[in-house]
């Protein structure tokens, strides 16, 4: 009897083993068949994925990992980022294998980049890429490399994706990694404004399509068309799209659906098929969320825009150029945002290598410490090298210190916008200048002068445009200025010019053709169109003395004189001789070059 039991107990032992075993291939069998169709049979994939769900709870540790990996898929598919990118977390975080994280972080990084977040795509990769030598499965590390690839072309860094994608063709891939590497090697040579032979993407079209991937194929023959355009050859593009497109609006995937409208809109508008381009452009934008801060959908606004022109309707016109500008503006904010958000994490890396590399060294050094507590007889050689080490240090720092004084002295000497002295070292050079010249027995001159109407440039054209017209007329007054003159801005719109050695006459002559060369700065390159012009006043040391404040006195008084009679000329400080000295009053006659002629006595 109790043999018998036993004889039964294994039985049912047996048969239990059996059935965990069958139950554990099973779950296995449907994860595989998931994964195998998450891309090409959507409603396919949903079904499996909720068998699964309903079988987690009889799942091993690993297996859930891998159904958490596949939910994630699933979430992706109904457009829930948020909660795809919070599975891919908990896998990382977790205690996954190297090649679950390693798929984790690929399917993160893409997620990021399909929700605009390329920094922190970035980043993903910089934690994945590291894993790819572990990955022993061919077709994992595939995928990884092929979401690099994709990634790196959104952010304009093609030889990158060039490089990851050729990694994958290297390996002989199988199946839809294939299909997807050949269409990144020819985006990223269409990124570098490189088309590749028409072989080449004939190739990666039928690759995709053997595969049963209409999608990619469908964009690998986008490029072939937009080849064909750049060749001249129209016609051939648009029968391309057009006999196309049937399957791709099957496919239901938005965003190729109008970027093939906005092409085929863009082509038959070459051709001068109006209607069909308006209707193809309408159908385009119709796509906007899909095509939102696109190349396709500005090039769909323009042609609407083309049209509304063609037919004479202003105010449609009007309306589709708004539109076509702020898609423009989108498209190359867009362009900016996926640059800089490379440019910031390859900062980070660098900055983080550079920590590293900083604890290598303090790591080097307790090791070289506890070299030197263990080995007395190199004591005195390692001091030595430490001391050497030292005074190299003292050395390099104080060349730096003395680098940032110097940078620290221009900037306070220098003014900002214009590059020339700033108010406070005008006045410092210009008085050891006029100190000088009385010693010398020199005469000084000073001309000072603002430009005319500057509030209305600021106001009409913006503070941009007003500093470029400050730059402009610093860099004019420099062409007339010796290397012993002192140029300096004194504020806003305000400049004055010390003249070593310069009589009044010779500095009224400088002032007159400093004049007339801003009055010809050419302002188109702005965008707008106004004049630039100034007030001049011109004293000198022999009516103001050699003092700074005496000569600025004159000036200015003789500047706000020219401003008074109109503005745009030359007034100079000439005052009249006192009848004790000599009799009749000195005037000074100085022609404009356009005719004026000032004539100024002052007491």
């Amino acid at each position: 009897m109790n043999v018998r039991v036993r004889q039964g107990l294994l039985a049912m032992l047996l048969c239990a083993a059996s059935g965990l075993s069958f139950a554990q291939e099973s779950f296995d069998s449907l994860l595989q068949q998931a994964d195998d169709i998450r891309t090409s049979d959507p409603a396919g994939f949903n079904r499996l994925l909720a068998k699964l769900e309903r079988q987690e709870d009889r799942a091993t540790s690993e297996q859930q990992v891998r159904l958490k990996l596949l939910r994630a898929y699933g979430f992706l598919v109904k457009g829930q980022a948020e909660s795809a990118i919070k599975q891919l977390e908990e896998i990382q975080l977790g205690k996954a294998d190297a090649e679950l994280k390693f798929q984790a972080g690929a399917v993160l990084a893409n997620t990021y980049a399909m929700t605009r977040q390329f920094e922190q795509g970035l980043q993903a990769l910089n934690v994945m890429l590291p894993l790819a030598q572990s990955i022993e499965d061919r077709e994992v590390k595939h995928r990884g490399l092929l979401v690099a690839g994709v990634l790196y072309n959104q952010v304009g860094e093609y030889s990158l994706a060039q490089k990851y994608a050729q990694q994958v063709l290297d390996d002989e891939p199988v199946g839809r990694s294939r299909c997807v590497a050949g269409n990144l090697i020819i985006e990223s040579q269409i990124g570098f404004l490189t088309f590749p032979e028409d072989e080449a993407i004939f190739a990666a079209i039928q690759d995709c399509a053997s595969q049963g991937e209409p999608l990619l194929a469908g964009f690998s023959r986008s490029y072939l068309a937009r080849k064909w355009f750049a060749d001249g050859k129209v016609t051939n593009a648009i029968n391309l799209l057009e006999r196309y497109l049937p399957d791709v609006e099957r496919a239901a995937y938005p965003r190729l659906i109008g970027e093939y409208h906005s092409m085929l809109a863009e082509y038959r508008m070459k051709l001068g098929n109006v209607e069909a381009a308006e209707q193809h452009a309408v159908k385009a934008v119709a796509q906007t969320v899909a095509i939102a801060n696109s190349q396709p959908l500005v090039a769909a606004h323009r042609v609407l825009y083309e049209i509304a022109l063609l037919r004479g309707d202003p105010t449609k016109a009007l309306n589709q150029y708004r539109k076509y500008a702020e898609a423009d503006k989108a498209y190359l904010n867009e362009v900016k945002t996926r640059e800089l958000a490379y440019q910031l994490v390859r900062q980070q890396i660098l900055q983080k290598n550079q920590q590293i590399s900083l604890l290598d060294q303090q790591n080097q050094v307790l090791q070289q410490q506890r070299k030197v507590d263990q080995l007395q007889a190199q004591n005195t050689r390692l001091i030595v090298i430490l001391l050497v080490v030292l005074v190299a240090s003292i050395g390099y720092w104080a060349f730096k210190i003395k680098r940032v004084q110097l940078s620290l002295k221009k900037m306070a000497e220098t003014d900002a916008l214009t590059g020339i002295c700033n108010r406070h070292h005008f006045t410092l050079r210009a008085e050891r200048a006029l100190a000088e010249c009385a010693r010398n027995g020199e005469q000084a001159a000073l001309i000072m002068f603002d430009l005319d109407h500057f509030k209305n440039i600021n106001d009409r054209f913006g503070h941009e445009t007003g500093d470029w017209a400050l730059t402009e007329v610093a860099e004019a007054c420099k062409g007339f200025c010796r290397r012993i003159d002192v140029l300096g801005r004194l504020g806003g719109e305000e400049f004055a010019i010390l003249m070593y050695g310069c009589d009044l006459r010779a500095a009224a002559r400088v002032a007159e053709d400093c004049r007339v060369r801003l009055a010809q700065i050419d302002t188109k390159s702005t965008g707008h169109t106004f004049a630039i012009t100034g007030s001049f006043g011109v004293t000198s040391s022999a009516l103001a003395g050699y003092s700074l404040a005496k000569l600025l006195s004159h000036a200015d008084r003789m500047l706000y004189r020219a401003k008074h009679l109109g503005r745009n000329r030359v007034c100079i400080h000439e005052p009249a001789q006192d009848n004790a000295r000599d009799v009749g009053s000195n005037v000074l006659e100085l022609p404009h070059r356009d005719g004026r002629v000032e004539h100024h006595t002052t007491a």
